[in-house]
């Protein structure tokens, strides 16, 4: 609908052009307008392809899923050229072809970014993380999923620049071990999400020093941490009362009695009580057993 409402108002003379550029037609026609139409409006004429550079420089929130299944590499350095107050950044899409080179001009004219998504971004090196922890002090919420590259020297220097973190997903990211993820946070106990999931050197002592420096944490994902055991699980209902929802399936050394405590205070988990899960072993088995006396 906004879109054919913006080719309605281009008469010949150009009357929609006439409009304020900065106070009505970027803030509040084009912000309705998805990037991609956005993109193509550009080839209207020169005009227009004006009026869409000053709503690039402008735009607060860049992703670029937005844009299709893949965003070309020259297509992404000219669309953040000119930005300077980006504030959410989400590069999805771009993981073949991102390196350091493309990203951290973005980084380095963006100080006012408070979250950063770059899930699977393999081609990146610490140098992008060491970036994003010096030009994004209001730093919230980052997403380093399947970044195997970032190592303990680049997080530390996240945990040193950036203590207003809530959200950091660290998930698959192998070279971290106990120490780093301590010292994460350490510097950062305003964390309310944190994912070390898929990460086989993570261990009881991060979680414990997770459970003691983090006390308004609220989601905690260890699936796969194979060393988390029962006594780390037993300290993190103690020192974080306002925990919602744990994941520990395929941590094979977190048992229901440690687990039993925070089910009792209704967190989510994302594993079944012993006997419901048998239940649901033997329905698959047999296809349904009512017969089964539950107080044997």
């Amino acid at each position: 609908a906004p879109w054919h409402l913006m080719m309605s108002l281009i008469p010949s003379r150009g009357c929609l052009l006439d409009l304020p550029w900065e106070d009505i037609l970027v803030p509040h026609i084009l912000c309705h307008l998805p990037l991609q139409q956005l993109l193509s409006l550009q080839r209207v004429s020169k005009s227009f392809q004006s009026l869409i550079q000053l709503y690039l420089a402008n735009m607060r929130c860049f992703d670029s899923s937005q844009i299709g299944p893949a965003i070309p590499r020259a297509a992404f350095v000219n669309l953040l050229k000119d930005n300077e107050v980006l504030q959410q950044l989400a590069l999805q899409n771009c993981s073949d072809w991102l390196t350091d080179r493309e990203l951290l001009p973005v980084i380095g004219q963006n100080h006012h970014l408070h979250q950063i998504q770059l899930k699977g971004c393999a081609q990146l090196s610490r140098h992008a993380l060491v970036a994003i922890s010096l030009s994004c002090p209001n730093l919230r919420q980052l997403s380093l999923a399947h970044c195997e590259w970032v190592d303990s020297l680049s997080l530390r220097s996240l945990a040193d620049h950036c203590k207003a973190l809530e959200a950091v997903d660290l998930t698959a990211c192998r070279q971290l071990k106990d120490e780093a993820v301590c010292y994460l946070v350490q510097k950062c106990s305003r964390l309310k999400s944190l994912s070390l999931a898929v990460n086989a050197n993570v261990g009881d002592v991060a979680v414990e020093e997770i459970a003691k420096c983090c006390p308004e944490l609220e989601h905690l994902d260890l699936t796969g941490c194979l060393r988390v055991k029962n006594d780390s699980i037993r300290v993190l209902a103690e020192y974080c009362p306002k925990l919602r929802s744990l994941k520990v399936k395929h941590c094979h050394n977190v048992a229901e009695s440690s687990l039993s405590i925070l089910r009792s205070r209704g967190v989510e988990l994302d594993v079944e009580p012993p006997l419901q899960r048998a239940l649901v072993l033997l329905q698959d088995v047999v296809g349904f057993a009512p017969f089964i006396n539950l107080q044997i």
